[in-house]
């Protein structure tokens, strides 16, 4: 006998606001097309919200066969108890083997919700998703392409990998940047189902009274040219180079974590496993010692370039081109030889 959870569909959760779709949910959906498609089950896509029908035809380019819209004026802007109960509603009636959602902030707020009332289990922050077998020794029993949920432990000194063999929907909140963003194919078809949700008094009793939105400084996933900084800058003042790099090469400014919590740069700058991931043309790590937290979040680039004054720096194992020498002379002649050749 065929257990009927194991034939359910994997789930995007699409993440949208103001009728814009986030980014990672489109990553997250061509992940979920690979699962489904090594699964042969079906792929959907789940969609509150209020006049955001239309998304659903992007959700679909990008691969969802289906796409359960639920369309509500409460729904409008995000509040975690309404949304909660629409998913929770739509797996009890649906039963998908697997859940994905953005490790955003409103990812996060909302899957540990949805996870309580489902008494599944739910792992954080994932930088890989994978299907494969896991030997039970305890009942001899082999369960069959669990989903694989991995992510960093420890401080990224080691890369775990956490299976949910028994309590499902298999669920997992994956970084942005992490997956790849396709380009989508228009001529995709699927289904558009419209569902209803009832809500209670209670999960209604959190009112929006005003919003406040910050625009981010940069958007370093966009960009095709990263400078970034570490701690081998030594200062806030020092860091002004890779400002002047990246302005002469057209490009963003990065930073390392050490750069961040020295306070060199904002937060909004960190690249690697705390902060974004980006996979730029070209990336130039200055002053930066490469380890494995920051390296997750940049050995994706086309080209990396170190410059670091210690050439047995782990940033030289993954960088294309590596310069050894104390940045504060080698930026300069750079900047020099940039302008000079423009």
């Amino acid at each position: 006998m065929i257990d009927p959870n194991r034939q359910g569909e994997v789930w995007v959760f699409a993440e949208q606001e103001d009728g814009s779709l986030n980014d990672v949910s489109l990553e997250l959906c061509g992940k979920a097309r690979d699962l489904a498609d090594r699964l042969g089950v079906r792929m959907g896509a789940v969609l509150p919200g209020w006049n955001v029908r239309e998304l659903a035809y992007r959700l679909i380019a990008h691969g969802a066969d289906r796409v359960y819209t639920v369309h509500d004026t409460r729904l409008e802007h995000y509040r975690t108890l309404p949304y909660a109960r629409a998913m929770c509603q739509l797996i009890q009636k649906h039963r998908p083997q697997i859940v994905l959602y953005g490790a955003t902030p409103l990812g996060r707020d909302l899957a540990p919700r949805i996870a309580s009332e489902m008494r599944a289990g739910l792992t954080a922050d994932c930088t890989d998703l994978d299907l494969g077998d896991y030997e039970d020794t305890r009942t001899r029993t082999t369960h069959r392409n669990l989903l694989l949920q991995i992510r960093p432990a420890f401080g990224g000194n080691i890369i775990a990998t956490i299976i949910n063999h028994d309590r499902w929907p298999q669920m997992a909140t994956v970084r942005e940047g992490v997956m790849r963003l396709g380009e989508g194919d228009p001529s995709r078809t699927g289904e558009i189902v419209d569902e209803k949700v009832d809500f209670s008094d209670f999960e209604l009793a959190v009112r929006l009274i005003e919003r406040h939105r910050e625009a981010r400084k940069v958007n370093l996933k966009a960009a095709r040219i990263i400078v970034a900084g570490g701690a081998g800058l030594g200062s806030k003042e020092a860091f002004q180079l890779i400002h002047d790099l990246a302005g002469a090469l057209g490009g963003a400014v990065g930073a390392s974590r050490a750069a961040v919590d020295g306070g060199f740069i904002s937060k909004d700058h960190q690249v690697g496993q705390t902060g974004t991931t980006v996979r730029p043309a070209l990336y130039i790590a200055c002053g930066i010692s490469g380890q494995v937290q920051h390296r997750a979040g940049m050995e994706e680039s086309a080209k990396i370039i170190a410059i670091n004054w210690d050439r047995n720096a782990p940033i030289f194992g993954v960088a294309h081109y590596g310069i050894v020498g104390d940045l504060r002379k080698v930026i300069p002649m750079m900047i020099k030889a940039i302008r000079e050749r423009s």
